[in-house]
């Protein structure tokens, strides 16, 4: 065979092999769900900023505690689009990579949907705690590097500025009892995480828009992009097995050890015959 057919022919094979990824050097713009679970991971200590006293009853004192929370699934507009996640994370910009593998993107929270494992127990009674967004929240700034053909890892600081409603287990009589609400605002640390440009085996993946509720009223009202090329959390050409079943979703961690804060998400794991959610 003449060696230019033949490396022309080599050429054809190497671009059809490569993930569109590399083809494009573009990690589009779009969302990244997570499902947090119940496990306590997920917390908000109050131990470096106390509830205040009298903020449940005149008689309550101030809370120091730490209190646990598990996902809430988002409200879409069609029912169950985005597989039982609980938040969402936005990536704005298309990110290029750079001669040296780095592309960049501006993040915010989108969506956030949780509640107290158990209730928070008060001199004024018991309240769940319910967590969602407190209004458009501030962008931070991803950095995504390369190390491979499919994949790599990336850092973010994460801004959260959060609204905690508390609900009486046992409601009130009273006719225009005031709202019990708090708002948060901190910032998790840049921590390195994987990513991979096609995430697990059985990843469920969202084409075009999804509308979610974004502000905690349990009604649809943002419409975001789907999911794109980039997955958070998956190490790169790597399928993940936990005990024999499949990793729907991975773990992922994110700590602010000065406000005693943290949220953890995964792993969603499913096993035969089951498929993932």
């Amino acid at each position: 065979m003449n060696k230019g057919i033949l490396l022309a022919a080599l050429t054809v094979a190497v671009l059809v092999s490569v993930s569109p990824l590399v083809a494009d050097g573009v990690i589009g713009r779009g969302i990244d769900t997570f499902t947090t679970t119940a496990d306590g991971t997920t917390f908000y200590d109050f131990a470096a900023s106390p509830i205040p006293a009298g903020f449940f009853c005149k008689s309550s004192a101030p809370f120091t505690g730490r209190v646990s929370f598990r996902g809430l699934p988002l409200e879409t507009g069609s029912p169950g689009q985005l597989h039982g996640a609980d938040t969402v994370i936005e990536r704005l910009d298309d990110a290029a990579f750079d001669g040296s593998g780095t592309a960049v993107t501006r993040i915010r929270f989108r969506a956030l949907s949780l509640v107290s494992v158990a209730p928070v127990k008060t001199a004024c009674g018991a309240y769940h705690v319910y967590v969602s967004l407190a209004g458009k929240q501030r962008e931070t700034t991803m950095r995504i590097y390369r190390t491979q053909e499919d994949g790599g890892n990336f850092v973010a600081p994460l801004a959260v500025d959060a609204r905690l409603s508390f609900i009486p287990v046992k409601p009130s009589r009273q006719k225009g009892a005031r709202r019990l609400e708090l708002t948060g605002s901190f910032t998790f640390p840049a921590t390195p995480i994987p990513w991979s440009a096609t995430g697990g085996a059985n990843t469920k993946r969202l084409g075009g828009s999804v509308l979610v509720d974004t502000n905690g009223d349990l009604t649809p009202d943002a419409l975001l992009f789907g999911t794109s090329n980039f997955w958070p959390g998956w190490s790169p050409g790597r399928t993940e097995m936990l005990k024999g079943c499949t990793t729907c979703e991975p773990r992922t961690c994110h700590t602010d050890p000065n406000t005693l804060k943290e949220h953890c998400s995964g792993p969603v794991v499913a096993c035969s015959p089951a498929n993932c959610p």
